[in-house]
């Protein structure tokens, strides 16, 4: 089974290598720039985890995102079926590729909110518990 933290790991390094291969090093750092409000929404995503991690890490949790995952196959006919339209909407290969980066980083946006998401319900579960005892 594919550890959800290596894939995102393994795709990053992926994603930069291509980048760096076929725009070169002021592009790929100008592309990524152009993503700052993603990337601000990121932090912010995962400064929540962070502090419910932290405000949690004395419970045992439940998962309530166990019924809420995508199959990898799902996951890659979806990636492929935007691939294809961006190759017709981007004006082929190159504004295809171009889109990566925004797709890795709306992929791991997606994660850090279903963690979330699950981090919240367990801390009303558990706030709601010690307000009754």
């Amino acid at each position: 089974m594919l550890n959800t933290r290596n894939l995102f790991v393994a795709t990053f390094i992926a994603i930069i290598s291509t980048y760096l291969m076929v725009f070169g090093e002021n592009k790929t750092i100008e592309m990524i720039k152009e993503q700052y409000l993603f990337l601000l929404a990121l932090l912010i995503i995962s400064l929540a985890v962070i502090f419910f991690k932290f405000k949690l890490k004395d419970y045992e949790l439940i998962n309530f995102n166990k019924n809420n995952s995508f199959s990898l196959q799902s996951t890659l006919v979806f990636f492929l079926i935007f691939q294809v339209v961006d190759y017709i909407m981007e004006d082929g290969f190159i504004g295809m590729i171009s889109q990566w980066f925004l797709y890795w980083v709306m992929g791991l946006i997606a994660l850090l909110l279903m963690e979330t998401i699950n981090y919240y319900k367990n801390y009303q579960l558990i706030y709601n518990k010690n307000q009754n005892i």
